[in-house]
C-alpha cells in the first residue's frame, strides 16, 4: 500500500454526457484541438452542449459519462480545459482503454462506476470515499461500489501523474 493519498472529491455533477462511445474531443469541438492555453480551451469547452457551463461549473465538480467514455482518438485539449474549469473528476459506466490511461498518467481522476448514468441527475452533489470504493449521492442518499485501481495506478493519481509517481518510486528506491 501506498504511503500517497487520492485526492478527496467531492462536488455537483456537471454534466452528464450520456451517449455511449462518447468521443471526448467534442468538448471544445475539433476545429479547436491544437489550441494549448488552458484559459483559452476553458472559453470554448461545451459550447455545443451547454454554453453557460463555463459560468456554473464550480471548483470539484465532476463529469459522468456513459460507457466507453473517451472513445477515438483521445487528445489532451478537452481535459486540460474542464481540469482548468475546475472540474475534478470523471465517472462513467466505463472507459476507453487509451483515453483512460492517458488521463491517469495526467493525474486526473477517472473513476469506472458501473450504474452511475442510473444514479445521478445533473447538478446532484457526489463524494468519493477511496477507502470503501463507494460514489456516494449526497442529494438522493443512495451509494454505488466503483472500480477499484491497480496499485500502481492509485500510486500515479495520488502522486499527481506518471512524472510524480516516477519521482515518488526514484525516492522510495533511494532511501
Amino acid at each position: 500500500m501506498s504511503d500517497l493519498a487520492l485526492p478527496s472529491i467531492r462536488g455537483r455533477v456537471a454534466f452528464v454526457f450520456e451517449e455511449v462511445d462518447f468521443d471526448v474531443d467534442q468538448i471544445i469541438g475539433v476545429k479547436n484541438i491544437k489550441l494549448r492555453d488552458p484559459a483559452e480551451l476553458a472559453s470554448v469547452a461545451m459550447q455545443s452542449h451547454d454554453p453557460s457551463f463555463a459560468q456554473q461549473v464550480k471548483q470539484g465538480d465532476v463529469l459522468v459519462g456513459a460507457a466507453n467514455f473517451g472513445y477515438g482518438h483521445p487528445h489532451y485539449p478537452p481535459m486540460i480545459a474542464m481540469r482548468h474549469l475546475g472540474i475534478a473528476a470523471v465517472i462513467a459506466e466505463s472507459f476507453s482503454p487509451g483515453y483512460w490511461r492517458g488521463e491517469i498518467a495526467m493525474g486526473f481522476p477517472q473513476i469506472a462506476c458501473p450504474g452511475v448514468l442510473q444514479a445521478v441527475r445533473r447538478w446532484d452533489e457526489l463524494e468519493v470515499d477511496w477507502m470503501r470504493h463507494r460514489l456516494i449521492n449526497h442529494t438522493q442518499h443512495t451509494e454505488l461500489p466503483f472500480e477499484v485501481y491497480a496499485d500502481a495506478d492509485r500510486e500515479m493519481l495520488a502522486a499527481g501523474g506518471i512524472m510524480g509517481y516516477l519521482k515518488h518510486l526514484r525516492a522510495k528506491d533511494s532511501a
